[in-house]
Order: structure tokens, then C-alpha cells, then sequence
């Protein structure tokens, strides 16, 4: 192989698929040389040799095919810094989109907190208020009821107490006076247990305009 060659990969892969070729040639003209001079049966080993020599001329064969094999150095070279400022820019590309696709997501998460901020912010406050407009609207309401007409105040009792009017009353005034309570009741049987007598004498103080003494009975309490 010619040293003047060996920058041309072209013409080095040619040089070596002639060497090839020469050493076949070779190697195929070995057996009538060996049978002439009667020497060892070598057949076989020359049979491995070519086989192997036909596979490396066939590779040489594809390599040959190769473009950059067509190429000069100056080529070659052209072209590998070709390709690498291509695959620099196709990087370069890469990691803007994901630069850019990184702030995107950080603006969405940034704004995203900032929306839970508000909510939770917007809820917060809102709590407050409604707790202090039920403190108020609590503390008020016993004067705001007694400001309200008589009916509808009673109305507004009897619904808190959850039943009518009269219940209500009565649990009011048990509550609020247990020993009045008791005497009211007791009046009350009193009054019902001569009830007759007590209408007479009113219609007879009515007509004679003066007091009458009416006499009623009371009945023995319990032990």
C-alpha cells in the first residue's frame, strides 16, 4: 500500500481489496504448487484460509459503498462539523422547548398556589364574618324580640321552644318562677273547683252593685 495514499480512506480501501485479491490468487495457486512438490495435504487449511479471505474481500466489498468513503478528508471533515452543529442545534432546540416548558409549568404552579391562597384567604374571612354576624345577630336577638309587636314576639317564643303559644307560656313561667307557678296552679283548681258559686256571687255583686261574701269549699290536700 502506497504511503501517499494513506489520507484517502477511498483509495486505502481499494489498495486493500487489491491486496486481497492478490493474496487469494495466492492462496488458490498453493495446492497445484504443494502436489508438485509432494508435500503435506494442506487442502483443507487452504480451503479455511479462502473462506475466510472471501469474507473479508465481501465486507470490503460493503464498506465500499459508504458515502463517506467517497469523501476527501477536507470532505469528511466539512461534514462531521456538519453534523455536529446540527446535533448542537437540535440540543440546543431541546433544551430551550424544555427551558421553556419549565417556566411554563413554574407560572402555572405559581398561580395555581396564588389561586389556593385566595380561596383559602376568601374562606378565611368569610368564616370570620359569619361568626361575628352570628355573635351579633345572637346577642341582639332578645332586644330586637322585644321591640317586635306582642304577637309576633310570642310567635318568635313558641318557634324557638318548638310549640304553641300556651306550652310555651307555661314553660316560661315554670322556669321562670317555680313557686309562683305552684301557686298559680293552685289558685287556679281552687277557682275551678267552685267555679258555680264564684259566677253567682259576681252576677249578684253585678246587681246590687255591692260587695257579696260568697262561701266556696277547699278541699284537703294530700299528706
Amino acid at each position: 500500500m502506497s504511503a501517499d495514499h494513506v489520507g484517502d480512506p477511498a483509495q486505502a480501501f481499494e489498495d486493500l481489496r487489491a491486496e486481497v485479491s492478490v493474496l487469494r490468487k495466492a492462496v488458490e495457486a498453493l495446492p497445484l504448487a504443494i502436489r508438485d512438490n509432494r508435500s503435506p495435504d494442506y487442502a483443507q487449511d487452504l480451503a479455511v484460509i479462502g473462506k475466510g479471505l472471501d469474507e473479508i474481500g465481501a465486507q470490503i466489498e460493503a464498506l465500499r459503498s459508504y458515502p463517506a468513503l467517497r469523501m476527501t478528508p477536507e470532505q469528511q471533515g466539512q461534514s462531521i462539523a456538519n453534523a455536529g452543529s446540527a446535533l448542537i442545534r437540535e440540543v440546543a432546540q431541546k433544551f430551550e422547548r424544555a427551558t421553556q416548558e419549565a417556566d411554563r409549568e413554574r407560572y402555572n404552579l405559581a398561580q395555581m398556589v396564588g389561586t389556593l391562597h385566595d380561596k383559602q384567604d376568601q374562606r378565611f374571612w368569610l368564616m370570620m364574618v359569619g361568626a361575628v354576624a352570628f355573635v351579633i345577630g345572637f346577642a341582639a336577638f332578645p332586644f330586637v324580640s322585644r321591640a317586635l309587636p306582642f304577637g309576633m314576639n310570642a310567635n318568635i317564643a313558641a318557634d324557638i321552644m318548638k310549640a304553641n303559644q300556651w306550652d310555651a307560656g307555661i314553660a316560661l313561667m315554670k322556669s321562670g318562677s317555680p313557686a309562683g307557678w305552684a301557686q298559680l296552679v293552685a289558685d287556679a283548681d281552687l277557682a275551678n273547683a267552685n267555679r258555680d258559686k264564684i259566677v253567682g256571687c259576681q252576677k249578684a255583686a253585678a246587681k246590687t252593685k255591692k260587695e257579696e261574701r260568697c262561701t266556696i269549699i277547699v278541699q284537703v290536700s294530700g299528706p
